[in-house]
Parts: C-alpha cells; structure tokens; sequence
C-alpha cells in the first residue's frame, strides 16, 4: 500500500470536487467554492477577488491558514485540516433581478457575522452533536470557551464574511489566549469530526438564512433571524463588561440585542446603551 502523504489520518483533506457538486447548483447562491491546501488569509483572498468584480458567492476555504486573523488582528492559528477555515463573498447592496433581490441599506451589513453565527451554531448542534452558543458578535462557544471565530469585512460594495472553527484540534495545539478559553469540537466530545458534512451544513445554512434576509430586504426580525440570533445568544441575561472601540467601557448587564444587530446593555444607573462594536466579557 502506498503511504499516505497525511500523517493524520483521523484529518483528511476536504474533497473541492465533491463539495462542488453538492453545493454549487442552478440558482442556488454558491457559484464557486475554491479549496486550497495553503493561504495566508481567506479574508484577504475572497477580499482580493471582490475588487476584481467577482460576483457573490465565491467560497475559499483554506485546509492550512498562515496569517489569519480575528477582529482587533487578534492571531487565529490551526493545524493543517484541523479545522473549518473559509471565507465567503457577499454582495448585499447590489441588486439581483433574477432572484428579485432588491439592495439592501448599507446599516443592515451588520446582521452579516450574526447570521452566519447562528448557520455555524445550526450546523455544530445539528452535525457534531455538540451544543453550542453565541457571544456577541462573533464568537461560537462550546461550554463557555471558544470554539469559532467570525469576521466580517467590507471589500469595496462586498462583504467578506471568514469563520474558523476548531474541529480537531488538540488541547497541546490550541493557541493560548487572554480572553476566552479556546476549545474544540473533539474536546467537547463532539458525535462526528468529519469536516465535509460540517461544511455543508454551514453553507447550506448560511444560504437559507441569507436568502431569508435578502427577500425581507434586510430585516432581521421580519426574516426570523433575531428571534433566533436571541434565543442562541449567550450574552444576553449576563453581566458583562464591553470594551469599546474608543476606549472606555461600560459595566452592567446585557438585556437583548436589538433588530439592528446591537448589543443593549443596562448599566448600574439604568442606562440602557445599545453597542455596535466592542469586546465583550462575560462577568460571572
């Protein structure tokens, strides 16, 4: 038998033709998914390909990323095909005739890393077996520590929309952190490690939901989405603490987040300030 160029073989390499054929259909949204063995950043390689006029749905995902990156440049590391590293290109101000896709208002982007929050938690619950939550905006945690990462960006009129997930990874490979315990998916005891049946369900979900909030032009709440993103939400009845983006913070208790994506927070004085952006920690 010939040996294997996969020294793990509990990490095999993700099928571009397979998922191809299962994903990339006549009216569906995903036009393209591109799966390459080494990239620097996906978020910079779908970013790249916004500018030169490729159309929505382009998929890359990366079996080893080099230079990724969270918000704030925070470092996100994985070992070769020990995760789901992948960035997805959206175009939601633009029309689309052919879907009958009206524009939607540049202030409903912010929906974007909470939508595709809660196509990650469908697909971790539904294909691992593993219950997950979310912490505004852009984390995926499996008991109280993190296992995914979400980070959107503009690019020109497009959205560049990256997630990674830690599905294999090992408690020596994790990256160490100062915020939020990482963790994987195999170290929460996840039914099934297998990334390919992850991936589809991430994408296919992702494309419901976007599809949902497209023909809503936008709402979130019309759509379902808010009810979901609240009901999956892990901030939200917690104390927290929230660095904003300019210094500063606020101290107090989150009560929801509203139908524009905010987080709203009541602090000691009964203030209610509703957060667009920031670091949140969780106070026990």
């Amino acid at each position: 038998m010939a040996a294997s160029g996969y020294t793990d073989l509990d990490r095999p390499p993700l099928s571009e033709r397979a998922l191809t054929r299962a994903l990339v259909q006549p009216g569906a949204l995903w036009s393209r998914i591109d799966v390459r063995t080494e990239t620097g950043s996906t978020n910079a390689d779908v970013g790249d390909a916004a500018r030169s006029g490729v159309p929505e749905g382009l998929v890359i995902v990366a079996e080893r990323q080099v230079s990724g990156r969270g918000r704030r440049d925070r470092q996100w590391h994985s070992p070769a095909r020990a995760g789901l590293t992948l960035s997805v290109l959206l175009r939601p101000g633009a029309a689309d005739p052919a879907r009958d896709w009206a524009p939607t208002g540049p202030g409903s982007v912010s929906w974007l890393p909470l939508l595709a929050g809660v196509a990650l938690a469908e697909a971790v619950t539904r294909v691992a077996g593993v219950e997950a939550a979310l912490k505004w905006p852009n984390d995926l945690l499996v008991a109280e520590r993190k296992c995914a990462g979400i980070l959107a960006e503009m690019s020109g009129d497009a959205v560049v929309v990256g997630i990674g997930l830690n599905v294999s990874t090992r408690a020596e490979e994790l990256p160490e952190t100062t915020g939020v315990p990482a963790t994987s998916l195999r170290l929460a005891g996840a039914e099934s490690l297998d990334r390919d049946p992850l991936l589809r369900a991430l994408l296919r979900g992702l494309e419901r939901w976007y599809t949902g909030w497209r023909e809503s032009g936008g709402d979130a709440e019309m759509c379902g989405l808010l009810g979901e993103y609240q009901r999956r939400c892990a901030t939200i009845g917690r104390g927290v603490r929230v660095l904003l983006p300019g210094g500063g913070e606020l101290i107090g208790e989150a009560t929801t987040v509203d139908r524009d994506g905010r987080l709203v927070v009541r602090t000691g004085d009964d203030q209610e300030h509703r957060v667009s952006a920031g670091d949140v920690l969780h106070v026990r």
